[in-house]
């Protein structure tokens, strides 16, 4: 996919003017510089606040005070059934069908569950593979699942490294090193998107290469969640979990959720911790002894829905709902693709981007590797009012988000680049 650009604020406006997604961005709360909003790049790691989030929340705690424990159903929206008016957005967002999604805790307590269920290593199949320098909580969850099966990490985890010299893995890299493993693979756990690099994993070929020997697959979604277009379901992916504070704007520590195959969530032999919300919900209140798993997903569920955790949430998704996931990566692959093309003419610092080139390998994010004054040059512009993300040794990420940034933002964004007085 080619494009030709212009380095000047009149075509990056003209570029707005005709973006059906730009009055998405008056939706949202901008922190202020100087009385201006700033320049928002992190929403690779905190989404910007939706401005209904706070009307939402007074509405469900008038609610509180009118109904008080039977706002379980008298509540406009009952929180009984809180979680479940998530479903469809969510299904829309990863490409599953509704019973295969729900809303639920937190993303690593998540993974945590889902490993349970599907890290069921035998003596002779106990190998896991996951990219290296995978987000530190993926890490330490694989290693504690692994020691908690008997086994050595250092044996058991199967962790791919970039060619030398390079900084992204290489497809047919991953479909080796999945096949060298063989019948020894018991699991591959990767993050979809690599929240270091921003590299977006084949997904489907890394999933269909797992079963071919005979493996299960799953994602952590955290970086891919409302980025990056997927088709769960048909790509027979098993599991996945993510965090909505991210691309999803749902607030810090925001209600999680995860995704499982019907293969296996409709499978009452899967097994799962058990816990009185994933009771079948038609016998939920007997109390009897004995878990009857609820359909799909659902069943993988501990406890009631944390409803006040949950609506920031609900304010972000309704306005995904109003858009598609699809619509969104349209402008993604512009608005990414137009950042690249201004970065690339900066001449006075020297940098590379070490995030694919290709599209399809990457998503809303750019992470530039400095030679040196990466540092420097991150405090300045901090203190010209932008907000980005600073990762050692020396990388600073971007994240031009589709649904509140602007070809403004990016331009007058690295504009400060070129004025950098270093």
């Amino acid at each position: 996919m080619s494009y030709t650009f212009e380095n000047n604020l009149e075509y990056a406006l003209s570029l707005d003017d005709m973006d059906i997604l730009h009055s998405y961005r008056e939706r949202f709360h901008f922190p202020q510089h100087e009385g201006e909003d700033v320049l928002y790049f992190c929403g690779n790691s905190l989404g910007l606040q939706p401005r209904s989030a706070s009307w939402l929340f007074q509405k469900e705690l008038a609610d509180w005070a009118k109904y008080g424990v039977e706002g379980h159903f008298q509540a406009e929206n009952p929180w009984m059934y809180y979680h479940s008016q998530f479903s469809e957005s969510l299904a829309r967002i990863v490409g599953a069908d509704v019973s295969e999604v729900v809303a639920m805790n937190t993303l690593t307590v998540n993974l945590h569950l889902l490993m349970i269920s599907f890290y069921r290593p035998t003596a002779t199949r106990y190998k896991i593979i996951m990219e290296a320098g995978a987000f530190p909580s993926d890490q330490y969850a694989i290693e504690t699942q692994v020691v908690m099966h008997g086994f050595n990490p250092n044996e058991a985890i199967i962790e791919l490294t970039p060619r030398a010299g390079e900084h992204c893995l290489r497809d047919e890299d991953i479909l080796q090193a999945i096949a060298d493993a063989g019948d020894s693979l018991a699991c591959v756990m990767m993050g979809a998107v690599n929240y270091y690099t921003g590299q977006w994993f084949n997904m489907p070929e890394i999933t269909k290469a797992a079963h071919a020997v005979g493996a299960l697959c799953g994602f952590d979604l955290a970086h891919a969640m409302g980025n990056v277009p997927m088709h769960l379901h048909d790509w027979d992916v098993d599991f996945a979990c993510w965090c909505s504070y991210k691309y999803l704007n749902s607030g810090p520590g925001g209600v999680a959720g995860i995704f499982v195959h019907q293969k296996h969530g409709d499978n009452p032999e899967t097994f799962r911790l058990a816990g009185w919300w994933g009771n079948e919900e038609t016998t939920r209140f007997k109390m009897k002894k004995g878990f009857v798993p609820a359909k799909g997903a659902a069943s993988w569920q501990m406890s009631n829905a944390p409803v006040f955790n949950m609506i920031a949430h609900k304010s972000s998704l309704d306005i995904f709902d109003k858009t598609s996931i699809d619509t969104l990566r349209e402008k993604s692959l512009l608005l990414t693709a137009y950042t690249e093309y201004l970065l690339k003419e900066v001449k006075n610092l020297d940098f590379e981007i070490i995030t694919p080139e290709e599209p399809q390998r990457r998503g809303a994010q750019l992470s530039l590797l400095f030679k040196d004054k990466g540092r420097v040059v991150f405090d300045y512009l901090t203190e010209n009012g932008v907000v980005a993300d600073w990762r050692e040794p020396n990388v600073i990420r971007i994240a031009p988000v589709p649904m509140y940034n602007s070809f403004e933002d990016v331009y007058r964004f690295v504009s400060l680049f070129n004025t950098f007085p270093g």
